[in-house]
């Protein structure tokens, strides 16, 4: 995974986290980091307009930081406090009423303006508007003035200053309208991203039914503790994460993966929080509170990576830093030299203006930010949790991608085929002892062998002397004999020759492991994993987004490989690899490109951390995985990957036409401003109009990628199914 290039606060270990509430502009975030970067005890400070977050390292305390950012024209929130029942956006948002008080100042000024009243009267209501509507920029223009910084807020307050100055008072009027009204625009479209996956907490019921002895009782659902019984009956959603101990049940996971078909459950299989009960009931041992479930730390992990700058939002803000200060001094020199030079003072001063609102850096600075948040916002609604700006832009890069063939292009759970004895021993005799040297192991293959045992009702013999060897097998004592299970590299260690029955497995796609004792093998085994049925249709549309080369890297044989290669219309594989290998692959192949790495999260952790974008299948309930890696695909859906390589790919497109959009205004209006060709109306029309393209523009994400999304079960929304079995009668 490539390293960001600047350190995240996020990752600091005593960094604390709040919401910053009222900032409609994205040099708000900029003035807001510098009032509370200035607090005495704040070691570092960084604040996100994508997502309106703070993040702050150092001895501060809460009524000091509250207190700073109130002074500062916007309030603090703990991120952790009780979510409010939804309210209109007009609400929500406190600039929204005196923008549209001062639109209708401003309307009833030009009508009186038109109808010939006296001037006094027409100039009070301009006045008025500009009052009503511009004491927040005002406000906030001050306090950047105060932290030396040049933002938006400013240039619109000298803009409108200086054109009362000359007696323009309807021109200065329109133009703080106009930023007003832009700027409520520009936060209610960044709002609906920024909400887009918060109402993923909303799933969660607050309350569970707790079974007592006594009987059933409702109890808020953070005061359920671990271990808990729970009852869930039809048609009711999951409060909590836990472990199916009773009854039989589809579940429709579609908020979580993304996939809108019902999963079965029954006795141990996980559920989660958020997830709808679609049958049967369902009684659940709570195996996580209410903080800690898979759907609460999916909304937190989408939270931070919405928060995180790309590599593109740095850029932007390195330029805005040194471009806003350069249009201003232009802007004076504007003034000045012709005015020196014996020209009139007015005219001068008007073109100047123009050209501070124009060259406001407005659309710009937000062109990165909504992209970042709508495109995480809108993959995380698809079931793929991509982990910041960094891994988009990186993930929109690839061009290589690399597979693990176990869990990944099948369903890693594999299950035994063939046996073949050869010493003598009969088949349960083989696979009983097989099934004792395995009993320690925690591989799958064990596992599948393990239950192969079970089905035959053969009891494990006790063991002595395990031990797991890796990338070899496993070795163990049973009933004084030294025996070994594993594969041709075991084999070796042993001097043990493999059979012909061990090619004959290969042949047939099985994987072949061998029992032996010293340099003898005792029986073969065959064990078949099943291919994923999208592996083939997923493995074909990653060319057609863009990826050049798909290579399997597996730790099985050549042979098993190349079957599995051959059923997924893979031409390149490498097979017999050990962790160490794959990272030696993973680095090879991405020297001179992007490479994504596909595995379960856990055994190819080296290869995943190695790759430019490490992406994690299965992730739901998964801790190392969500934590991990940089895009996690929540279910077991390999299809997925494609979606959200094509995904990304599309907001780093979005990104640059937005940042060349932005540029390419400016630059032709810098050129017109001291020309006299721009009024400050047009000027501020065009700045707003730009930042409200590049904005909705960048809100198509969401909605891009929200709409197979909608294709859901009708469970999904609490609509009753076909059959009636989600029937909203149902619900308490």
């Amino acid at each position: 995974m490539t390293p960001t290039a600047t350190p995240s606060l996020a990752e600091a270990p005593d960094a604390r986290r709040f919401v910053v509430a009222g900032m409609d502009c994205a040099s708000c975030a900029q003035t807001v980091q510098k009032v509370v970067a200035g607090l005495d005890g704040v070691d570092d400070a960084q604040v996100s307009f994508g997502n309106s977050t703070l993040l702050i390292r150092g001895d501060v305390s809460r009524d000091a930081l509250s207190s700073a950012v109130r002074r500062a024209g916007y309030e603090v929130h703990d991120p952790g406090a009780p979510r409010q029942p939804a309210v209109p956006y007009w609400r929500r948002n406190r600039r929204t009423v005196s923008t549209t008080a001062s639109a209708a100042l401003l309307i009833a000024a030009v009508i009186a303006s038109l109808a010939g009243a006296a001037e006094r009267i027409s100039d009070a209501a301009f006045l008025a508007s500009m009052a009503v509507g511009g004491w927040p920029i005002g406000l906030s223009a001050v306090t950047a003035l105060r932290r030396r910084v040049l933002d938006m807020n400013v240039l619109m307050a000298m803009a409108a200053v200086g054109a009362v100055a000359i007696g323009d008072f309807a021109e200065a009027a329109w133009v703080l309208v106009l930023f007003a009204i832009g700027t409520t625009l520009e936060t209610f479209a960044l709002d609906r991203s920024r909400r887009a996956v918060e109402g993923l907490m909303d799933l969660a019921p607050p309350e569970a039914r707790v079974v007592t002895d006594a009987g059933d009782e409702l109890v808020p659902v953070e005061s359920v503790a671990v271990g808990s019984l729970v009852l869930v009956r039809p048609g009711e959603r999951l409060p909590l994460d836990g472990v199916v101990e009773d009854g039989r049940s589809s579940v429709d996971e579609s908020p979580l993966t993304g996939e809108s078909v019902p999963v079965d459950k029954e006795l141990g299989d996980q559920v989660f929080a958020g997830t709808l009960n679609a049958q049967g009931a369902l009684t659940v041992r709570v195996t996580a509170p209410a903080a800690g479930s898979t759907l609460a730390r999916i909304a937190e992990l989408v939270a931070e990576a919405q928060g995180s700058q790309s590599p593109a939002e740095r850029f932007v803000d390195r330029f805005a830093r040194f471009y806003t200060p350069a249009v201003f001094l232009a802007a004076v020199l504007l003034t000045v030299i012709p005015t020196a030079a014996g020209a009139d003072f007015d005219t001068w001063l008007y073109r100047s203006l123009a050209l501070l609102i124009v060259a406001c850096p407005c659309a710009l600075v937000i062109s990165v930010p909504v992209s970042v948040v709508s495109a995480i916002g809108g993959a995380a609604r698809r079931g793929v949790l991509i982990k910041g700006g960094q891994a988009l832009e990186d993930l929109g890069r690839v061009r290589v991608v690399a597979l693990d063939k176990t869990g990944t292009l099948t369903k890693g759970h594999p299950e035994m085929a063939s046996i073949t004895a050869t010493s003598g021993l009969s088949e349960d005799q083989a696979l009983q002892l097989m099934a004792s040297v395995e009993r320690g192991s925690e591989h799958p293959l064990a596992a599948a062998l393990l239950r192969a045992a079970d089905a035959r009702g053969l009891r494990a013999l006790p063991a002595a002397d395990f031990a797991a060897v890796p990338g070899r097998g496993a070795h163990a004592t049973i009933d004084g004999r030294a025996l070994w299970a594993g594969g041709p590299r075991m084999a070796a260690d042993n001097d043990a020759a493999m059979p012909a029955a061990f090619d004959e497995a290969e042949q047939r796609g099985e994987t072949a492991v061998a029992l032996g004792e010293a340099d003898r093998v005792l029986a073969v085994f065959g064990l078949a994993d099943e291919l994923r049925p999208e592996s083939p249709g997923a493995v074909a549309r990653l060319s057609s987004v863009g990826v050049t080369r798909v290579v399997m890297l597996t730790g099985d044989s050549e042979r098993v490989a190349r079957a599995v290669a051959e059923r997924t219309a893979i031409s390149e594989w490498r097979a017999g690899l050990l962790p160490q290998d794959k990272l030696e692959a993973i680095r090879e192949l991405g020297s001179d490109q992007a490479i994504a790495m596909v595995g379960d999260g856990v055994n190819d952790a080296p290869a995943l951390a190695g790759a430019t974008v490490g992406v994690a299948m299965g992730a739901a309930g998964s801790d190392i995985a969500l934590e991990s890696a940089d895009v996690a695909l929540m279910g077991d859906e390999l299809d997925r990957l494609p979606e959200a390589i094509e995904h990304s790919r599309r907001a780093v497109k979005i990104m640059r036409q937005n940042v060349i959009v932005s540029l390419a205004t400016k630059a032709v209006f810098v050129v017109l401003a001291p020309l006299g060709l721009v009024s400050l109306v047009a000027a501020v029309a065009v700045d707003m109009g730009v930042s409200l393209l590049v904005t909705l523009n960048g809100v198509r994400l969401l909605r891009v990628a929200g709409q197979r999304a909608a294709t859901n079960t009708p469970a999904q929304n609490n609509e009753p199914c076909a059959d009636g079995c989600c029937s909203p009668s149902t619900q308490p």
